[in-house]
């Protein structure tokens, strides 16, 4: 297999998300096809909508972005590109963090932001429910009950159809799921960070989907993922997600770009099988 291998994201096989909403388990981040630092427009808004259209296309359908990412305009682009949108296309946002300038993050849980927040998602992706809506992150000067009974309030109102969680603890995860169904949790994950390992076994148990953030990042320091890309002629960013796909059936990688040439490789690893001795490699070398 090589870097410019073709193929699309039904090979990864599926997921389902909160038991009614069945994707391909290779999505598509969209927080790269903003401008730098995750701020303002990209340098070209019509290659990025190019982008977001190719993975379609490539059957990716589910796209994951955020309120913050820009702020407002990745989920501007995604419904510039792709609304109407096709039937079986998950789209996944999330609320909780504000920008107060390019590379900065700042949590806000309170109740009436995540409100705003959402009531604006909406308008921007032109939809009247959200699929999935993610807490961002939890906010330190707010008590988590507060902020997800917030996500509670919305999903009773229709708003909302499943609630995540992102950037969160094993316990913070007991007190939002102990308030009402958590179907999701997204936690920085790649093969060289492996910090939310018990988080993903905990997801396994529940039947949860997890979404990796980050998941190609430092995807060569490991030598044995070097040693699988070689033997397999694919790049090293093929290999990790090949291996992620392999780890667990609840993994649901969300790799992002703001290249269509780096998209269609990505969207290719779903077509890379790794055999059982290069996944224990991978797994075991950290």
């Amino acid at each position: 297999m090589s870097e410019g291998a073709q193929g699309t994201a039904s090979a990864a096989g599926t997921i389902d998300v909160g038991g009614d909403l069945t994707v391909n388990r290779l999505g598509f981040g969209a927080m790269r096809i903003t401008g730098q630092g995750v701020w303002g427009d990209p340098p070209d808004r019509e290659e990025a909508k190019r982008v977001l259209r190719r993975a379609v296309e490539l059957e990716v359908n589910f796209i994951d972005t955020a309120d913050s990412y820009g702020p407002d305009v990745s989920e501007e682009l995604i419904a510039e590109a792709l609304h109407p949108y096709p039937e079986d296309l998950v789209i996944a946002t999330k609320g909780g963090l504000v920008r107060p300038g390019p590379g900065r993050w700042e949590p806000d849980g309170r109740p009436d932001h995540l409100r705003e927040a959402c009531e604006g998602s909406l308008k921007r992706l032109r939809i009247e429910r959200i699929p999935l809506y993610q807490f961002h992150r939890p906010d330190p000067k707010v008590p988590l009950a507060e902020s997800i009974g917030a996500l509670v309030e919305l999903k009773n109102e229709g708003k909302i159809r499943h609630i995540g969680v992102s950037n969160v603890t094993e316990s913070e995860l007991h007190v939002a799921g102990g308030m009402t169904p958590v179907v999701s949790v997204q936690n920085r994950y790649n093969a060289s960070d492996r910090s939310s390992e018990s988080m993903l076994d905990l997801c396994e148990q529940e039947t949860l989907v997890f979404l990796p953030w980050a998941p190609i990042i430092d995807a060569d320091r490991l030598k044995s993922v070097n040693h699988a890309a070689g033997a397999h002629k694919a790049s090293v960013h093929q290999v990790v997600l090949a291996w992620m796909l392999a780890r667990s059936p609840r993994v649901l990688p969300i790799p992002g770009t703001g290249s269509i040439e780096h998209l269609e490789s990505n969207v290719a690893a779903a077509s890379l099988e790794l055999s059982p001795e290069e996944v224990s490699a991978i797994s075991e070398e950290l």
